[in-house]
């Protein structure tokens, strides 16, 4: 008689919570438990299907889908289990560009020194950029430097960016359809899709693939310049070819980067809602010294008073970054927020690299790599440097400008050049 309220005592309450898309519950197992737990499991078996999440760093998780007809439309909420923590919607992230400015993504093809157009890196208009050039004789970054770029993937076979990714040597030099190094992905060479489930990270929508190369794309004689002249980037694809991406997927990628060693997660994603899994993720990430730097979003708004996540989360190596154009104003479609964003960098049409070719787009999916770069110069130059200092430096150095000085914690943009010299000092 006890077990049925121990096992199936769970507490629905009203989807008017959260208007974020979500597919399926997030569950969350104790310590100690986890999804092979008959006593857990049987809680959950009679309202739908239970599959398994490999387990992660910081804990056991499993994903719940209602069967038909078990209050499709609500969230869970376990009353008295001692081996469930949470269950919450698996809520469904989106890429944060603007959509009124990607239809010019591709819109150039190859060519030598685009420098110029770089807005970004070396405005000549207004001066209002990173201030690249001279950051540049301070640091210029280093190999040993990894940033995950979280995201629709990356072309790793892309000119300008074949030479900065963070190959898996044992696996490239393994057997293939074997896991090789024991990290419990098969073939994971050039990083790993957690949205189809395999270890080709290629990036067939160009937005993961934008980013990487504004933090990283060679400097040779071809192409676009990256905020970093040397890096190594893991390619992490969580977000599908449609531009959408569910948490528990983030979860797994966070928790990847980990163990692949980064120093810095760049995501330029968003909005799925609230949600403690994604949290616990990032804060592993933060108890590894990992610098997680977030687009604020693209909803011209407060985000003070309506939060974006990841980027709202208060963390202490979270870093929530707006965008602003060539002229120093915020971006048009910019989200902001004195208290809750805490730098702006370039976000306004940026030419980067773009599947197999280079494109522009715009939005705080572009601002996030920048902000990613220049941490990634100050980590380069000194490399102890914990995730809170760098966010500290970073807001502190910052450029305060009159456009810009009620938009961020910061009161302005990034200055790559006094975040470096913030560094020495």
């Amino acid at each position: 008689m006890g077990s049925k309220l121990t096992f199936i005592a769970l507490l629905f309450y009203s989807a008017s919570l959260t208007a974020a898309p979500f597919n399926g519950y997030i569950v969350k197992f104790k310590n100690g438990s986890g999804p092979s737990s008959q006593r857990a499991v049987s809680s959950l078996t009679g309202l739908g299907r239970i599959t398994p999440i490999p387990a992660t760093g910081f804990g056991n998780f499993a994903l719940l889908h209602l069967r038909e007809g078990v209050s499709g439309g609500r969230s869970l909420k376990p009353v008295d289990n001692s081996e469930i923590e949470y269950i919450e919607p698996n809520y469904i992230s989106s890429v944060s560009e603007d959509p009124a400015q990607s239809g010019r993504a591709g819109s150039y093809e190859p060519e030598d020194e685009m420098f110029g157009e770089q807005w970004a890196l070396n405005n000549g208009d207004t001066g209002e950029d990173l201030n690249a050039l001279k950051a540049w004789s301070v640091a210029a970054g280093s190999s040993e430097i990894k940033i995950a770029v979280i995201d629709t993937g990356v072309d790793y076979n892309h000119p300008d960016l074949k030479n900065r990714i963070d190959v898996n040597l044992a696996e490239l030099y393994g057997k293939p359809d074997l896991d090789d190094d024991g990290n419990g992905f098969v073939d994971d060479i050039y990083g790993y899709n957690f949205a189809d489930n395999n270890g080709d990270p290629m990036d067939l929508r160009g937005h993961g693939t934008h980013c990487a190369g504004v933090i990283g794309a060679e400097h040779n004689a071809i192409g676009v310049a990256g905020v970093m002249a040397k890096v190594k980037i893991v390619p992490i694809k969580f977000i599908s070819d449609n531009g959408e991406g569910e948490n528990i997927n983030a979860v797994r990628a966070i928790d990847y980067a980990i163990k692949r060693g980064v120093k810095i997660m760049s995501n330029s994603w968003g909005n799925g809602g609230e949600s403690q899994a994604l949290k616990d993720a990032i804060f592993a990430a933060q108890a590894a010294g990992v610098v997680f730097v977030a687009a604020a979003g693209n909803g011209a708004g407060n985000n003070d008073i309506s939060p974006v996540f990841p980027a709202s989360y208060d963390l202490s190596n979270v870093i929530s970054v707006g965008a602003f154009s060539p002229s120093g104003a915020m971006d048009s479609s910019s989200n902001y927020g004195p208290r809750s964003v805490h730098v702006f960098a370039p976000g306004s049409e940026i030419l980067s690299t773009y599947q197999g070719r280079y494109g522009f787009l715009s939005g705080t999916s572009m601002a996030a790599p920048h902000a990613a770069g220049v941490a990634g110069l100050m980590l380069a130059k000194d490399p102890g440097l914990t995730p809170a200092q760098i966010k500290a430096k970073l807001i502190a150095s910052s450029k305060k400008t009159r456009f810009l000085s009620a938009a961020s914690v910061s009161g302005g943009h990034i200055d790559a050049y006094e975040a470096l010299i913030s560094v020495i000092r």
